[in-house]
């Protein structure tokens, strides 16, 4: 996705304490094969025999056709960032905006605003991406931010440009398509599917191959054929 900070607009910072594997190794996430409907917290890697024979099983279900023009992609077309209201999602209508609840599905160490039990101030994050621990603050926001797995400018191209703005609004808000990860990762990622950008955690990129797949099943969305192939080539 194009970079979005977790809190309002996205403001340029240095990264906040971000810990090497080696001193504060980031373990905890979760089996996207376990995890169908984007609920459980974090991104564990796909390790035996078995899990990546499911992974590969489920990327071959996924349709493949050429990348469509961006022409006339806006992120506004995706709805208000982070709505609350974005129905057929889980965690929508809780009164708590997507951001937040994502800070708090994948965060650890969590303290929120006072006198909210929503707004989270800071958390320390297991990021998938880089495998780092992230000590993130709300005043440093762009530390950390929430990707869009499948980005929306991709799903745009792919073609979300004819669907219905509730099932744009449905994506963008979807936990399935969405994880808090280090911000000047994701800033590199910009609208990249997985032939031309990967997480530098190489543990995760099969189960984060399978996350897009799952992304693109649940949308009836394809995926242009190099990215099924470095989808497959992931869990090889």
């Amino acid at each position: 996705m194009l970079a979005l900070a977790v809190a309002g607009g996205l403001t340029g910072c240095e990264g906040v304490g971000a810990t090497a594997p080696a001193d504060r190794p980031a373990a905890s996430g979760s089996s996207p094969l376990a995890n169908p409907d984007g609920t459980r917290p974090g991104l564990a890697p796909l390790t035996s025999r078995e899990d990546r024979a499911a992974a590969r099983r489920l990327i071959g279900e996924v349709a493949v056709k050429g990348r469509g023009p961006r022409t006339g992609y806006d992120r506004d077309r995706f709805g208000y960032a982070w709505l609350d209201s974005a129905d057929g999602v889980p965690l929508a209508r809780n009164g708590c905006d997507t951001r937040n609840d994502l800070l708090a599905r994948d965060g650890e160490e969590l303290a929120y605003r006072s006198g909210s039990d929503c707004v989270v101030v800071s958390m320390t994050l297991d990021d998938p991406y880089t495998g780092t621990v992230v000590d993130w603050e709300k005043s440093k926001a762009a530390a950390v931010q929430i990707d869009h797995v499948v980005p929306l400018s991709y799903s745009w191209q792919m073609g979300a440009a004819r669907w219905t703005e509730e099932k744009r609004r449905r994506l963008a808000n979807d936990p399935l398509n969405l994880l808090p990860v280090d911000g000047r990762t994701n800033s590199s990622k910009g609208d990249s599917g997985p032939a031309s950008w990967l997480p530098p955690n190489k543990r995760i990129r099969c189960s984060y191959s399978v996350r897009i797949a799952q992304v693109a099943i649940e949308y009836r969305m394809p995926v242009t054929p190099a990215d099924k192939k470095a989808m497959l080539t992931q869990c090889g």
